[in-house]
């Protein structure tokens, strides 16, 4: 067994993998308990799409699609609060043009990609064992700002995320946190696509905090709990999918759904354990 585990991390790809989900778990704890708990669900899926339009004008122009997917993520959340904001433009309508126009964007360019088309299978659908050294490099980064602002405005984040009213009668600049939380949701999205692909990430930002929400109400709970249910969700998926030769995306969160099933029955338990005893 050990000699297994010992020759499976012979390869610096697999090493790269528990890396980039152990990064990519702490980094969408933090942004999907802000998105949970500000019901921006419908928000992160619409960037995580728009973002497949820089991947195709990547592909067509010749740079890193991951470049392009990052520009276009951010300028589908900041869009999302301009077109909100100051052209009268309800968020979800705003966010249903930005998804199609997004996706229709990175089909047209991928189609006029001279040469051999891209396989778009590891974006779409994601597979962590491509992740690679200046991936996980861009991921640390990340980690590194966003564990520190959050650090920093623990209070202005938690005032956001629950009453935005409120927030503002302590004197918190709301639009300008609003739109940096936004580019964080942004960014993080951009780099998650490798793990589990464009269609699949809403998932790894919303059940790990969905699973902690079941347990606490507290905030800063929610995220450490969500980290260590994403990177359990993540290694379990990853390992699965080695084994048995799927896809480790798809793989990830059917581990993260059995997770919650699980959780949703202990809880389902401790309640009628607790009513017996009243």
């Amino acid at each position: 067994m050990l000699n297994t585990i010992a020759n499976f991390f012979e390869y610096q790809f697999v090493t790269n993998a528990f890396a980039a989900a152990l990064l990519i778990s702490i980094a969408a704890a933090m942004v999907g308990t802000y998105i949970v708990a500000r019901r921006l669900v419908f928000l992160s899926g619409g960037i995580t799409h728009a973002s497949f339009g820089g991947i195709g004008i990547g592909y067509y122009i010749g740079i890193n699609p991951i470049l392009g997917a990052a520009a276009f993520a951010v300028l589908a959340a900041f869009g999302v609060e301009a077109l909100s904001q100051k052209m009268n433009v309800r968020e979800d309508s705003a966010i249903g043009m930005l998804w199609s126009v997004g996706m229709a964007i990175g089909i047209f360019f991928i189609f006029l990609t001279p040469g051999y088309s891209p396989n778009l299978m590891t974006f779409l659908f994601g597979s962590i064992l491509t992740v690679s050294s200046s991936d996980l490099i861009l991921l640390l980064i990340l980690n590194v700002v966003m564990v520190s602002f959050f650090i920093i405005f623990y209070k202005p984040i938690l005032y956001l995320a629950f009453d935005s009213e409120f927030a503002k009668t302590q004197q918190i600049p709301v639009k300008t946190f609003s739109y940096i939380l936004k580019g964080f949701i942004a960014i993080t999205i951009v780099l998650s696509i490798r793990m589990v692909g464009i269609i699949l990430l809403i998932s790894m930002l919303t059940i790990p905090p969905t699973i902690a929400n079941l347990f606490t109400k507290r905030f800063s709970s929610i995220i450490y709990i969500s980290a260590v249910v994403g990177f359990v969700g993540a290694i379990g998926g990853l390992l699965i999918s080695y084994n048995i030769n799927v896809p480790s995306g798809a793989t990830i969160i059917m581990v993260l759904v059995t997770i919650f099933a699980a959780a949703k029955l202990v809880k389902y338990i401790i309640i009628r354990t607790q009513l017996r005893g009243v």
